[in-house]
């Protein structure tokens, strides 16, 4: 891992981009955190475009370090100034097609776009969160919070050292994932916003329904995609604290 800039926040919070390989990422740090008492972690995930997502990005990984966590996020496959798939683009052409004409999206637009993001996302996530880990300043146990659920699903499944995650019910799920979800086990919080108009609403609650968590919450809102009430959010917030302090 290469840290390629810093800059310390208003707030005392310490921002660092880096590069792992082809991967970017910004690791942000509280001020409290140290190789005496290194702080836990928080992936924050999201749909891909960090520079565009940045302002919500920082929003969250403040309130994270507010609360005694570091939080990380990396650039997805294929977005922001990565390469991209022609295989992706055309799936991601396809849905806008469907969505516009008012159609289903099929079964098959769905896999063509996210099992191949799955696919590359969850191990560049692990490699990052190898290095990470070999920061002294951060330490155990780590959650995962937000971006494209079905990557979250993914990594709940194959990766131990995530303790707890807050996942975002906004994006199509292929059906192979279902039957993934029933093997997660570790703590879970959902938030759903009941009317948004990118997510089907029925096939969100079948997925909450699938997780094979004994503890699991949905935080269901009314409002659109980008409506999610403050009140949620700090919900989400002590979700972590009750599981990752």
């Amino acid at each position: 891992m290469q840290f390629t800039s810093e800059q310390r926040l208003d707030d005392g919070v310490l921002e660092r981009e880096f590069t792992l390989g082809e991967i970017p990422g910004i690791l942000w740090t509280p001020a409290s955190a140290s190789v005496s008492a290194p702080a836990p972690l928080i992936l924050v995930g999201h749909p891909g475009g960090l520079r565009r997502m940045y302002p919500r990005l920082v929003g969250r990984a403040r309130q994270s370090a507010a609360d005694g966590f570091a939080a990380a996020t990396i650039e997805l496959p294929g977005s922001g100034d990565r390469p991209r798939s022609a295989a992706a683009e055309q799936a991601r052409a396809d849905l806008r097609r469907a969505l516009e004409a008012g159609e289903p999206v099929g079964e098959e637009i769905v896999d063509r776009l996210v099992l191949p993001l799955v696919e590359k996302a969850v191990p560049e996530w692990q490699a990052v969160l190898d290095a990470l880990l070999l920061l002294p300043e951060i330490g155990g146990p780590v959650g995962y919070s937000g971006g494209v659920i079905s990557i979250g699903i993914r990594l709940a499944v194959v990766e131990p050292r995530i303790s707890a995650a807050v996942l975002f019910a906004g994006s199509f799920v292929p059906r192979s994932l279902f039957e993934e979800a029933r093997q997660v086990t570790i703590p879970l919080h959902v938030l759903l916003q009941w009317d948004d108009e990118g997510n089907d609403r029925q096939s969100a609650l079948d997925l909450f329904d699938a997780f094979g968590s004994k503890e699991k919450t949905l935080h269901a809102n009314m409002g659109g995609h980008t409506g999610v009430p403050q009140f949620a959010g700090d919900a989400a917030a002590r979700f972590f604290t009750r599981h990752l302090s």
